[in-house]
């Protein structure tokens, strides 16, 4: 199949998905089309926790949260569901200081009690619906009464304790002094004007950059965000620099004769952009795909769950403090118009003013890549999750909205980093990364894992 970023332009098959898509608050239920855990999730499997993960993970579409703030809003649900779990089994050390829970409370229900007052706050939406559904699956009893009061007083420890995290700043598209920028060719500036198709995928044109301040919450694992920090870019004149630039050039734009069709397809069901899933999102349903294999308990669920939710969210700040502290340009802004003021002396290195990136060119700095983090700390926790990173699965994109090109197409993978690898390599045959944003992020995710992993929700012995 020929796949171009315009070809869908004709048809009005966007529009009509589009319309099928449930409104904010309104969540599908298991079995429908709308719900992401159909596809993917057996139904013998699902259990509390899976259930309040499919009501987040739509949220996150039917609201279009942008990436970085859709792995923030995965991280106080997950962990304050799991929290309150926790502390009435007693399970897993946790560092959080929840206390004791009252003796005899329900833990599924202190589970998605606290998980829906956590998810309220970070996507102002109430649940009532949501809420009311999951309380009438248990009946009345002491144990429901007591594990909906600790339910919701973990969820509110949790909401507090995130109060001045440095996030609501974040949501706020302007620079406010937070980061210097560069004074070199390098800098970044919006590209535009933007590709744009209706419903989506769409950026305004000379869009104000994303979140710069995202980079500076206060971590959830990570603990000092600069310690994760990945090394300066290219020099912009150096030798490895002009290989970057050849290799996006040659294999990221729009009318690239190298890329193949499978790096096409790639491109596309990697790309998770807005009306979608997003990357932490994708990443959250290929764990639960595979975890589902492996019999665990609930405790172990909400566990799982937590970290992934926690990791992802450092993740996304991770990705943002790298990209606003080194303010590096994108591929096309750079190869339309800033490529003769690089001083580089490989004649590769040479401005093309037609060039346009396959998929749509973000509005923010390229240095490092969020898709990349987002899909190395998933698949390095999932692999330390399941004890192996060789599983082999498969599935349909998540979003067929805005690339109807991707419908009854199915990719498979024989390990979890082999995944993550092919969602990275996605953003260079897009042409909007340079490869070293893919490298850098990649590490720096494994990175933040292993450290979550070694030091949050041990078991208790």
């Amino acid at each position: 199949m020929n796949f171009t970023r315009r070809n869908f332009l004709s048809g009005s098959a966007v529009a009509g998905a589009a319309m099928t898509l449930p409104l904010a608050g309104c969540t599908a239920p298991y079995g429908s089309k709308s719900s992401y855990l159909t596809p993917i999730l057996r139904p013998q499997n699902q259990n509390v926790v899976t259930w309040w993960m499919d009501v987040v993970l739509q949220q996150i579409r039917d609201q279009r949260v942008p990436p970085p703030r859709a792995a923030y809003n995965l991280a106080a649900p997950t962990a304050a569901g799991f929290l309150a779990a926790n502390a009435i089994l007693g399970a897993y050390d946790e560092p959080f200081g929840i206390g004791s829970a009252p003796v005899g409370a329900d833990p599924e229900v202190a589970y998605g009690v606290a998980f829906a007052t956590a998810a309220s706050e970070m996507f102002q939406q109430p649940f009532v619906g949501e809420r009311d559904k999951f309380k009438a699956k248990f009946a009345e009893s002491e144990a429901k009464s007591l594990g909906i009061q600790w339910g919701r007083k973990v969820g509110l420890h949790i909401l507090k304790m995130r109060t001045r995290d440095g996030s609501q700043p974040s949501k706020v598209n302007f620079y406010l002094n937070r980061y210097n920028r560069r004074k070199d060719a390098l800098r970044w500036t919006p590209t535009g004007p933007f590709y744009s198709a209706k419903p989506g995928p769409a950026f305004n044109s000379f869009s104000r950059p994303l979140f710069p301040g995202h980079g500076q919450i206060k971590p959830w694992t990570m603990g000092n965000t600069a310690n994760f920090r990945v090394a300066p870019f290219h020099d912009p004149a150096s030798p490895e620099f002009a290989e970057e630039f050849d290799m996006v050039r040659r294999m990221g734009g729009s009318k690239s004769n190298i890329r193949t069709p499978e790096q096409s397809e790639i491109a596309l069901f990697w790309e998770d952009g807005p009306w979608g899933i997003t990357p932490p999102g994708h990443f959250m349903l290929i764990a639960i795909q595979v975890l589902q294999n492996r019999n665990l308990s609930f405790i172990e669920w909400a566990r799982a769950m937590a970290l992934m939710g926690m990791t992802q969210a450092d993740a996304s700040i991770n990705a943002w403090d790298n990209k606003y502290h080194h303010d590096v340009i994108r591929p096309e802004t750079a190869i339309r118009h800033r490529a003769g003021k690089f001083g580089n002396v490989d004649p590769r290195v040479a401005r093309q003013s037609g060039w346009k990136s396959y998929i749509p060119t973000p509005e923010f700095p390229a240095y490092t890549s969020g898709h990349s983090t987002f899909g190395a700390a998933a698949a390095e926790m999932t692999a330390t999750l399941l004890g192996t990173d060789h599983v082999s699965f498969s599935h349909e994109s998540p979003d067929q909205v805005l690339w109807p090109q991707l419908r009854g197409l199915t990719r498979h993978w024989t390990s979890l980093s082999q995944a993550a690898e092919e969602n990275g390599m996605s953003r260079i045959y897009g042409g909007v990364h340079w490869m070293t944003d893919h490298k850098a992020a990649m590490m720096s995710g494994i990175a933040i894992s292993r450290h979550a992993h070694a030091n949050f929700f041990r078991p208790r012995v």
